[in-house]
């Protein structure tokens, strides 16, 4: 059998191929329009979204699509703007108006078609009226380092947007919409998914100033004005489709037909695991301590798959995201434990901000830190994941791979 490194691999590379978006656009087009075929999105996939599009279109079209710098790529029509994530910048602004100045310009002959996958709430930022990017920005800096669910953060953003929570939907009417998304987000919600630009939601001022405070986020008199104006009904537009074309699930089903071609049992715990990554991963380890042990929930050889956003509370100063956060507290976990070794990547290529996906590691991991000299506990508590794994040659680096379903984790129990 191939070693645990090649068949972690081999299970994420799996995951990856399933949530591109080409080839899922045959079948849910629409009839081309009398009028314009514009193109608009947003989001980590976004770009390779519109090439796909494109492709499957097979006629003229324009717009305009804003994803993460470095995860752009060629195509014929639509324009590609890179921005800043997860922090926006002066790009992502500039992007945002235009594209918000294309929906409403399109006129009832024209189709809007909107690309969205996760990144998008980050990127396409054009605040409420009142307030200013540098004001998104440090609401932004404040949300990432909350611990706040992906869920709460994205509806705090959507109550100081000019376009999310279905804003950008009202600017497209009368023109029809089809909106095409790839999910990032526990449950597939289209309203979560880049903040649900598209997706009419009614706001609930109220709520989102309680979870700002909940969660330790400032609220000044100024913002507190701006959330409480800033709102829309959640009442449907007439003649707007919606469809999703890549999931979490989906590529955890991919890595779970894989698994069995390597003889291994698979089993999928869920596609939306959330919380803190740390307490995520106590609890991955006395599940894979339990399949080794005692051949429950699943018996070895066997890999439990999972997938969903966890979160990191960050109180020290090292590198790292969610996911080297999370392989490094099972490591700790699992204290060496024969015959289990494990992966945790980000699909989009990039953990946080670093330039690696995630990492992986096996049963000797700790020995081989303790060889170095590396503390695992001290790395932890720094936040400082990247690093350890780093020094130990077990980061996975991809690259961009420009679509986004979010996290991917495999537990391989010999």
């Amino acid at each position: 059998m191939p070693s645990d490194r090649d068949i972690l691999l081999a299970l994420f590379d799996a995951a990856l191929t399933a949530a591109v978006p080409e080839g899922k656009f045959e079948g849910r087009l629409p009839e081309p329009p009398r009028g314009r075929t514009i193109v608009i999105g947003a989001g980590k996939a976004s770009a390779r979204m519109a090439r796909a599009f494109e492709v499957a279109w097979g006629r003229p079209c324009e717009g305009l699509i804003v994803t993460r710098y470095g995860h752009g790529c060629e195509t014929q029509y639509v324009e590609i703007v890179e921005a800043a994530h997860p922090v926006p910048d002066q790009a992502g602004f500039d992007a945002a108006r235009r594209i918000l100045e294309l929906a409403r310009s399109a006129g009832p002959d024209d189709l809007v078609v909107c690309l969205m996958s996760g990144g998008a709430s980050a990127l396409l930022t054009q605040p409420a009226e009142g307030l200013t990017l540098a004001d998104k920005q440090a609401l932004n800096t404040q949300l990432l380092k909350s611990g706040a669910p992906i869920g709460i953060m994205n509806r705090v953003r959507k109550s100081m947007s000019a376009i999310k929570g279905g804003r950008l939907a009202t600017a497209i009417a009368p023109a029809r919409a089809v909106t095409y998304l790839i999910s990032d987000v526990p449950g597939d919600d289209p309203g979560a998914i880049g903040s649900g630009p598209t997706i009419p939601e009614a706001s609930d001022p109220e709520e989102v100033l309680r979870l700002m405070r909940a969660y330790g986020i400032a609220v000044t008199p100024h913002l507190e004005q701006v959330i409480r104006t800033n709102v829309v009904s959640g009442d449907p537009l007439p003649g707007q489709e919606v469809h999703m074309i890549a999931t979490p699930l989906m590529a955890l089903e991919a890595a779970q037909a894989t698994a069995r071609g390597f003889g291994l049992t698979p089993l999928i715990l869920g596609d939306a695991i959330e919380g803190e990554a740390r307490e995520a991963a106590t609890v991955f380890a006395g599940i894979a301590r339990s399949a080794a042990s005692h051949g429950l929930p699943a018996k070895a050889p066997c890999v439990l798959l999972s997938g969903g956003e966890t979160t990191v509370t960050v109180r020290g100063k090292g590198r790292g995201g969610r996911n080297v956060e999370f392989l490094l507290a099972l490591a700790v976990a699992l204290k060496g434990e024969a015959g289990i070794s494990a992966i945790a990547c980000d699909t989009d290529g990039v953990d946080g901000t670093e330039d690696n996906a995630g990492a992986w590691f096996d049963a000797t991991v700790l020995e081989a830190a303790r060889a170095k000299g590396l503390a695992p506990d001290a790395y932890l508590a720094n936040n400082d994941g990247y690093s350890f794994f780093q020094a130990l040659d077990r980061l996975v680096v991809t690259g961009p791979t420009l679509t986004n379903v979010n996290d991917f984790r495999a537990i391989l129990i010999r």
